[in-house]
């Protein structure tokens, strides 16, 4: 099966090779699940938006399933660059949107950067993730991040992959209400513990999720909005095409995404409406 033949698949499934997909593609090409996520790092490379950097990055994450999960970095012209989405972000946050139980692997074009060791600490669950480079042995997360500062550090035993969904209940939702309140209920927000989620729809009829992912060290916490990106480069559509967002958050929340999301939406699609609802729990 050639590049081009997996990158048809990849495209129709949003970044993502279920298991099946993978296991079928490691026999007929000889080769293992992780070698196969090092062999797809340019396809990942070519879902970059660096807009500012002009660099693109890409990474491969092996989840616990066995599907694979591709991540590129996103960034925001006219924003500040704590909005950027680091690729290996980018592959984690697929694999957890996605439904996947952990992380056993990332492949990467270079070391991780310390963002994103943090971020990706915060994924582990207990697990010791691999970190896959080619022509290079594989490395443990906890060899590149030997003195940690994560969940427990902070009181808490859960994780992104093991959280518990939030009630939240909002008054005669539509189809994109409905799915920016699904998405705000599956939040990782166990530090501010102010759930949010959207839902963005392009001109294709499409709808994306997004979900607010919380980190330790705050910092590299994910957006809703800058989650749901990840979905709409990983499936090939022009953030231009967004057409409307619909934000769901807590009343009353210690923090609001409202401020951020209009801000990133005037620079990648300024004709694009945003409407904010505000639930109860």
């Amino acid at each position: 099966m050639t590049l081009d033949d997996i990158a048809g698949l990849l495209k129709t499934g949003e970044g993502r090779l279920e298991a099946t997909q993978v296991l079928e593609i490691c026999a007929q090409e000889r080769v293992t699940a992780e070698e196969l996520a090092v062999q797809l790092l340019p396809l990942a490379r070519m879902l970059a938006r660096p807009l500012i950097s002009k660099y693109p990055v890409g990474a491969v994450v092996l989840g616990a399933s066995g599907a694979l999960y591709l991540g590129a970095n996103i960034e925001i012209p006219g924003n500040v660059l704590g909005m950027t989405v680091h690729a290996e972000q980018a592959a984690a946050c697929n694999a957890c949107m996605s439904g996947d139980t952990g992380i056993a692997a990332i492949a990467v074009s270079a070391a991780p950067c310390g963002h994103c060791r943090q971020f990706l600490h915060e994924f582990a669950d207990g697990r010791d993730i691999r970190i896959l480079e080619k022509n290079r042995p594989p490395i443990l997360l906890s060899s590149l991040l030997p003195h940690p500062f994560g969940p427990k550090d902070l009181g808490r035993s859960d994780g992104p992959f093991t959280r518990t969904p939030y009630v939240m209940t909002l008054d005669a939702p539509d189809e994109l209400a409905t799915a920016a309140l699904d998405a705000a209920k599956r939040s990782y927000a166990p530090y501010s513990g102010s759930p949010a989620g959207v839902a963005v729809k392009t001109r294709s009829g499409r709808i994306y999720q997004g979900t607010y992912l919380e980190n330790a060290a705050f910092n590299p916490s994910l957006s809703p909005l800058q989650v749901a990106l990840v979905r709409i480069a990983a499936a090939g559509e022009a953030f231009a095409d967004i057409v409307i967002v619909k934000l769901v958050e807590l009343k009353n929340a210690a923090i609001s995404q409202r401020g951020a999301t209009r801000a990133v939406l005037e620079a990648i699609s300024p004709n694009a409406s945003l409407e904010v609802l505000l639930c109860g729990p």
